[in-house]
């Protein structure tokens, strides 16, 4: 536990003080304005930018705290709806394949999710922050070679599939796992009710099948654009 009096949002809440545990940051806040600023003519930016505040700023970053299932829930949001969302914001100015952004932001995943280097982050402010650049920055640029309106929609669909699985594949592979990986949720879980292993089982799960949802979206909005240039085309 005293690790993570290190980490942002921290230390871990106990259940009756969650819903006191929002997250007024200067710096955080005044990101997010410059943020808005920017995008303020894009809906989908604007949006981006509702999804990082519930992801920084509401008690879901607190909770994150104390239980693993609730942060994969904070990079879900990161980097399936919040990072997509900024790529419509701010669309390249070509379409470019998708194959070197998703090895990369596939890689930054895993690379997170490793024991050592997730108690890491989890403990020190500074990698904690790393972090969570990295894992919306890279999905970020992924996301942006899908979403271009010139890219060819079956590679887009195709990236996006390949996106969900990798995902769902870590998913598996964290619920099926025999023991606890993570040190730093050894505890914490314990005061909401679960076991740490019930707890990763139940990450695991989130990134599993429920994180698959806004590929779905995404991928049937990939295809309802494609869709509807082929129509203008034959027009």
């Amino acid at each position: 536990m005293d690790a993570l009096a290190g980490i942002y949002c921290g230390p871990a809440p106990l259940p009756a003080e969650i819903w006191g545990r929002w997250n007024f940051d200067p710096a955080l806040l005044v990101a997010l304005g410059l943020l808005a600023l920017m995008v303020r003519r894009s809906r989908a930016g604007m949006l981006a930018v509702a999804v990082l505040a519930v992801a920084f700023v509401s008690p879901l970053c607190a909770l994150s705290a104390a239980l693993f299932s609730a942060r994969v829930v904070h990079h879900v949001l990161l980097v399936a709806v919040a990072a997509p969302l900024l790529a419509l914001a701010w669309p390249g100015r070509r379409p470019a394949s998708p194959t070197v952004p998703f090895l990369v932001s596939t890689g930054v995943l895993w690379a997170w999710h490793w024991p050592p280097a997730y108690d890491l982050a989890l403990s020190d402010m500074a990698v904690y922050w790393v972090m969570q650049a990295t894992l919306l920055g890279s999905a970020f640029i992924f996301w942006r070679s899908i979403l271009h309106r010139e890219q060819a929609p079956g590679t887009g669909v195709l990236a996006v599939l390949g996106g969900y699985m990798q995902m769902a594949l870590l998913g598996a592979l964290l619920t099926f796992a025999p023991q606890t990986l993570y040190a730093i949720h050894a505890v914490a879980p314990l005061d909401w009710g679960f076991t740490p292993l019930g707890d990763q089982q139940l990450g695991g799960l989130i990134m599993w099948v429920p994180a698959g949802l806004p590929f779905v979206v995404w991928g049937a909005f990939v295809a309802r654009r494609g869709w509807q240039a082929m129509a203008q085309g034959l027009a």
